[in-house]
């Protein structure tokens, strides 16, 4: 099956309703608004929407939208670091700007494509372009029960990312090295 055309833009307030739409749309992840790792939100679905728009208003960047014929199709979580809570694992690197990628979403049509390797190329181009010198990761094992929507080790590996430990029993901590700033304060 040939890769669908694909165009990646940044989530910002001219663009909510496309969130909003994909999100909404049957299978989408409604019930999280993607709040799970970030600060607010609160139980309701409604409060985590509304929480989630409030953080795109205010300019913060949130995430990329994959568009394929102008429609939203899939969508990864990428923003600098501190905007989320606790996300686990090793401590901070020191002096450079992480931004990390933790969630991933795709319509049900183009899962097993090689989607999620593609938003997470394009994740780590917005990232860099935005001042990004670490891109860190949280993915699963293949056979793992939950946190799925972390994306895969392998895809992790496969885009170039370094294992650098571990946030709980189930996640892998993985970094990819964007400035030299970042290599020097790894060593």
């Amino acid at each position: 099956m040939a890769e669908p055309a694909l165009a990646f833009r940044p989530v910002t307030a001219e663009s909510w309703g496309d969130l909003a739409r994909l999100f909404e749309a049957r299978g989408g992840p409604s019930y999280c608004w993607c709040m799970l790792w970030r600060p607010g939100g609160g139980r309701s679905n409604d409060s985590k929407r509304a929480a989630l728009r409030g953080i795109v208003e205010q300019g913060t960047p949130v995430g990329l939208l994959a568009y394929e014929d102008g429609e939203p199709v899939a969508w990864c979580s990428i923003a600098p670091r501190e905007s989320y809570r606790s996300l686990g694992g090793p401590g901070d690197p020191g002096g450079v700007a992480v931004w990390s990628v933790a969630c991933f979403f795709a319509t049900r049509r183009l899962r097993g494509r090689g989607i999620t390797g593609r938003l997470l190329r394009a994740a780590v181009e917005h990232a860099g372009e935005r001042g990004a010198d670490v891109v860190e990761g949280y993915p699963v094992d293949p056979d793992s029960p939950s946190y799925r929507f972390m994306g895969l080790r392998s895809t992790f590996l496969q885009a170039g990312f370094r294992e650098v430990g571990t946030a709980g029993r189930r996640r892998h901590v993985m970094r990819l090295e964007l400035s030299a700033r970042a290599t020097a304060g790894s060593g």
